[in-house]
């Protein structure tokens, strides 16, 4: 096990890095990407193909202070009526140009606050989006519930449109903490929406919980994690709480001095993770723990996991679509991004256009590049012969990649043949062991801390 001083020595309590949701990341997008270039690769999508849809929801009943999603605040439903509108309009010029027969195998709704639809907003949403694509035979269909702004009612509008998973942001069951971020919700009233969920039927529920909030230490981090293993969560993301203000200035409303040290954060990463796995759970990659009978437990041990702008899912879709302002979709020709700005969403919508703001055509090696990274985040190895069938590339692609990992991060790394492997002490580092294989220049600034 290396010592903090260790890991402090190669860096990993200084270093900023990209949590690698995608690859090229987000900032390498480039502005002006066309509209046309979008629509020459929604109509390239195969005959009978299945894809995901990820649909963002920006509209907020609270601005919750630690959040850096792009969301806005409203306190009437009227915004969030004419937005559907808006996704409705865009769902309508997506449809002319599909394919016939394709099928949405994993369907996402996000935010922002989803669960601020009134039910006929939701029956509306639904019916819209079906309308362009059928879900596929045992396709997943997600929501994000804010326990705060739910009520029996929209919940049975969201067991009847066809919702059989969902996921719940708990972040901290500390009151003085949630004071603190701007987000007061009790256990109680999340045991609520979670006694609501599953006895509408909806059996698999995800949750989120934060480590590194301000006045966070091994005591509340334990009572809140035993608070939220007590409610059965399928799955959970363990995320590290990224403060950057000069992003999301919202932030600047938390006390900068309250925040744990980085050493400190892996204290509280650690604590947390032995809870779960003392509980049953799996853990998954870096941030994430499953109970071994959840699809993505059963992905990870059948390596066919992936790591996507949701995090880890066993969805292996190659079209994630995305619609709504500021969402962001991957298809197999590169990236693209939607107007983050919701009123040039709605306009560009209206006219019957398609939002695209930036984005990125793959080139190079791009994939390939990301594939690598993938795979050692999702299961801290890289397979290079295995890759090398995929990808159709020469083994000494890989290994020249490799070149000058051991000097820059010495001992974290084992290269057995044809394999690369993240040693298990060194697994804190493992998204700055994936910036080595990364081609672009990283702004730290722009990232959030290693741990």
């Amino acid at each position: 096990m290396h010592t903090l001083t260790q890991l402090k020595r190669l860096g990993l309590f200084d270093a900023r890095v990209p949590r690698y949701t995608s690859y090229p990341t987000a900032p390498h997008f480039k502005a002006g990407f066309g509209s046309e270039t979008l629509a020459n690769w929604i109509s390239a999508i195969p005959a009978g193909n299945k894809v995901s849809l990820y649909v963002h929801i920006p509209f907020c009943r609270r601005l919750c202070w630690f959040c850096a999603c792009r969301t806005q605040g409203t306190s009437t439903a009227e915004p969030v009526a004419a937005y559907v509108e808006s996704l409705k309009q865009e769902l309508a010029t997506i449809k002319a140009l599909l394919a016939q027969g394709i099928e949405i195998e994993h369907l996402h709704w996000g935010g922002g606050t989803p669960t601020l639809l009134q039910p006929e907003m939701i029956t509306d949403l639904t019916k819209a989006i079906l309308d362009t694509m059928p879900l596929a035979d045992g396709a997943q269909f997600s929501v994000e519930i804010d326990p705060s702004e739910v009520d029996g009612v929209r919940l049975d509008a969201l067991a009847k449109a066809g919702m059989n998973r969902a996921s719940i942001g708990v972040q901290d069951f500390d009151p003085m903490i949630q004071e603190v971020i701007g987000r007061p919700q009790s256990y109680e009233i999340t045991k609520e929406a979670v006694d609501g969920l599953r006895t509408r039927g909806i059996e698999s529920l995800n949750m989120d919980i934060l480590y590194g909030l301000p006045h966070q230490n091994a005591a509340r981090i334990t009572d809140s994690v035993e608070k939220l293993i007590s409610l059965g969560p399928d799955r959970v993301a363990l995320f590290g709480y990224a403060h950057v203000p000069w992003m999301a200035r919202r932030q600047t409303l938390i006390p900068t001095e309250a925040l744990p040290s980085a050493e400190e954060r892996l204290e509280l990463y650690n604590t947390a993770r032995d809870l779960f796995v003392a509980n049953g759970y799996d853990e998954i990659g870096i941030d994430h723990f499953a109970l071994p009978s959840d699809g993505l437990a059963k992905a990870h041990n059948a390596g066919t996991m992936k790591r996507n702008f949701q995090g880890y899912t066993e969805d292996v879709s190659e079209v994630l679509m995305g619609i709504g302002a500021s969402s962001i979709a991957r298809y197999p020709q590169g990236y693209v991004q939607n107007e983050p700005a919701t009123a040039k969403y709605q306009a560009a919508a209206r006219d019957g256009k398609l939002a695209a703001a930036k984005g990125h055509a793959f080139t190079g090696d791009d994939i390939s590049r990301g594939r690598v990274i993938e795979e050692l985040l999702c299961y801290f190895r890289a397979d290079f012969d295995a890759l090398s069938a995929e990808l159709d590339l020469p083994i000494e692609t890989f290994h020249g990649w490799v070149d000058g990992l051991e000097n820059v991060l010495p001992g974290t790394t084992k290269l057995d043949g044809n394999t690369l492997s993240i040693e298990d002490h060194a697994r804190p580092l493992a998204r700055m062991i994936a910036r080595h294989f990364d081609a672009y220049e990283v702004n730290e600034s722009g990232h959030s801390q290693a741990v």
